[in-house]
């Protein structure tokens, strides 16, 4: 029966593996967390003289040092001071140089939010005419590259070793007491705190580099790492060491003191340890919630500890579901997971999903703000999935009960035949033993092993033949402990058969494999929607962002104006046509064509434009266009500084007297 299940249990893992694999590829860099939403001077504005200052409005404070805000000119020289300052909540501005010429500048921008993600960007504004410039803004992205990739990795492995040892000692605490002497699931929980314990390791040492210039040479810098320890995601990942070797002292004490002692005298500790476990749990989860999501926005003072309990629920619920499969797959015959421990645990597993839809309720609101984030967003959408994973979850452990209770019918049963089974090996074994008590054996035979791997009655009726002839010429002490060695084998096989041969511990099996599998794709998905952009926050961004499209937000449509004139003298009567394109704030390019009534091209002696917006007391601004061919004029960077309504004004001469001023409104940007 095993050697069938191996196979299908290999190919699973994999399976789940490369899924794993292909939703952490796909997750990408960090999204930014705290989002700009606003600028002063804004993108892509024209100014008429130089700003002494420029600053930066985020939807959340961020963290900054002198090169998190530059100012840089069409040369790539910088132009500001260095010292960005904090000037109400989450604005940030930073100095420049007086006396600065016309050109384009860039403004760039690389911080940490406040949920400890870093957040990088960059835009342009003008000032008296737009210029050519050798800054690219591309590339600005933040948290990604190699150092970006390798930090995400340690954030889904310290996720996941956090369940394996917060669930696995509770697992044994809770529903198998005496599985804490099981070798392997003790290699299962230490597992868990060794790649804990190392993967915070590994954050604390990226953490400079992910932040900063994302250089790999940056990781050893010992200098960005003193810098990371003074800030509140630093300050979380030391806090973690410290309280993982207060785990590490329990985890002694469970598989030392605990497990040797006997089921009375154990349940004394039990207490004692769960206290204490419990603690250093919360401590663990709360160095996540201190640090990250939780401890920003709304209602933070009741988030923090709602994600700790939240963080607590998903890792005594994986993290036992995965030691429970381990132990059933791999745990020793002679102590095989009891039905009790089965029962146990799914109750305890149902209070983790209880839990789960409680405190995962409040943060859905908390994150999203309202229903159409759920499918407007990345993160309502992940959400949306993490949603679907747990209902199949839910699902599939609604089988892994029913196979419970019929495993706890059948545990009676089976439980008899095991006894009768006893009995009658226990009698045969006593015939055997007194048949050859007074027989001796030869040397050869006495010293051929006993396989203890003998898992059929034909090996067994083998093995006892030649401990009956190893009896010839040895004392009986010997022959005593060859038969001892020979039962324990006999009966360790039987117990392995029955094991494997109990269909509805085979069912159960299958059931908490689905369980598992399901759960690695869940903590891919949960550990993904750490890094991505709450809800809430993207759609205040968009908000923002359309609130400065109606002021300087690039147009790409052209505006057209015709025209018509009359100045009253010979050859005064036609059309003008002005198309300004692409009609947005900066440089446009402006074409002037002049009509007779009959749609034939003309020349006239001089044409002028002048815009003016009234509502804000700007200009008029002239533009004297050149004389491209017969009836066509054409001026090129043509500057509006602000959308709006503008008014264009033509004034048009025929001969050295007539002439005539037109005019037309045009809305730009």
């Amino acid at each position: 029966m095993t050697q069938t299940i191996a196979p299908r249990v290999r190919t699973l893992v994999l399976l789940l593996l490369a899924a794993a694999c292909a939703l952490l590829a796909g997750a990408g860099p960090a999204a930014a967390h705290a989002a700009l939403t606003g600028s002063n001077p804004q993108q892509g504005a024209v100014v008429d003289k130089a700003p002494a200052q420029v600053s930066l409005t985020f939807s959340e404070s961020v963290s900054m040092d002198d090169d998190s805000l530059r100012v840089l000119d069409p040369k790539g020289k910088r132009v500001d001071d260095g010292k960005p300052s904090g000037t109400g909540g989450t604005t940030y501005s930073v100095k420049l140089h007086a006396g600065l010429p016309d050109g384009t500048y860039t403004v760039t921008y690389q911080v940490v939010s406040a949920d400890s993600h870093p957040v990088a960007g960059a835009y342009t504004f003008s000032v008296g005419a737009p210029s050519e410039t050798s800054v690219s803004v591309s590339g600005q992205a933040a948290g990604g590259g190699f150092v970006g990739g390798l930090y995400g990795v340690g954030r889904y492995v310290s996720y996941a070793a956090f369940a394996v040892l917060v669930g696995g000692a509770a697992f044994l605490l809770a529903c198998w007491p005496r599985g804490s002497g099981v070798r392997v699931v003790q290699r299962f929980v230490v597992s868990g705190w060794l790649a804990l314990t190392a993967a915070t390791l590994l954050l604390l040492l990226l953490r400079g580099s992910y932040t900063g210039s994302g250089k790999v040479a940056d990781v050893f810098d010992l200098s960005l790492l003193g810098e990371v320890l003074q800030t509140k995601a630093g300050a979380a990942l030391v806090s973690r060491l410290l309280l993982l070797a207060a785990a590490a002292l329990f985890i002694a004490v469970l598989f030392g003191a605990y497990d040797k002692r006997e089921d009375e005298e154990r349940r004394d500790l039990t207490f004692g340890l769960a206290v204490g476990g419990s603690v250093v749990a919360a401590g663990l989860a709360a160095t996540w919630a201190m640090s990250e999501h939780a401890s920003v926005g709304l209602q933070a003072g009741l988030a923090m500890p709602v994600d700790v309990v939240h963080l607590i629920a998903v890792a005594t619920w994986l993290g036992g579901l995965t030691a429970l499969l381990v132990a059933l797959y791999r745990g020793p015959a002679d102590t095989p997971v009891p039905a009790l421990a089965v029962r146990r645990f799914s109750r305890v597993a149902f209070g983790s999903v209880i839990a789960l839809v409680a405190t995962g309720t409040y943060q859905s609101w908390r994150q999203l703000g309202s229903w159409t984030a759920f499918t407007d967003t990345r993160y309502g959408q992940l959400l949306l999935v993490k949603i679907g994973l747990v209902a199949v979850l839910v699902g599939v452990a609604y089988f892994s009960r029913r196979w419970t209770a019929q495993l706890a019918e059948a545990v009676p049963a089976v439980a008899g035949a095991a006894q009768g089974a006893e009995k009658t090996s226990g009698k045969a074994s006593g015939k055997a033993a007194s048949k050859t008590a007074g027989k001796g054996s030869g040397s050869a035979s006495a010293e051929t092993p006993v396989s203890a791997s003998a898992e059929t009655p034909g090996n067994a009726k083998v093995a006892e033949k030649a401990s009956s002839g190893a009896g010839k010429g040895s004392g009986g002490s010997q022959r005593a402990a060859q038969l001892a060695r020979q039962r324990a084998a006999v009966d360790a096989a039987r117990q392995k058969r029955q094991r494997d041969a109990d269909p509805h511990r085979f069912g159960l099996r299958r059931s908490v494999l689905a369980e598992a599998g399901v759960a690695v794709v869940l903590l891919v998905v949960t550990t993904v929607l750490t890094q991505t952009e709450p809800g809430r926050t993207e759609e205040e961004t968009k908000a923002a962002g359309a609130t400065s499209a109606a002021t300087a937000a690039p147009s790409t449509g052209a505006v057209t104006l015709d025209m018509p004139f009359d100045t009253g003298g010979k050859n005064g009567k036609g059309v003008v046509r002005v198309e300004l394109d692409p009609a947005r704030v900066g440089a446009n390019d402006m074409h002037l064509y002049v009509e007779r009534p009959d749609g034939t091209a003309f020349d006239i002696p001089e044409v002028k434009v002048a815009l003016t917006q009234k509502a804000k007391d700007i200009g008029p601004l002239p533009v004297a266009p050149d004389h491209i061919t017969t009836g066509h004029w054409s001026a090129s960077g043509v500057q509006i500084p602000m959308a709006g309504d503008w008014e264009v004004a033509v004034t048009v001469r025929t001969s050295d007297i007539d002439q005539v001023t037109l005019s037309k409104n045009a809305q730009i940007g």
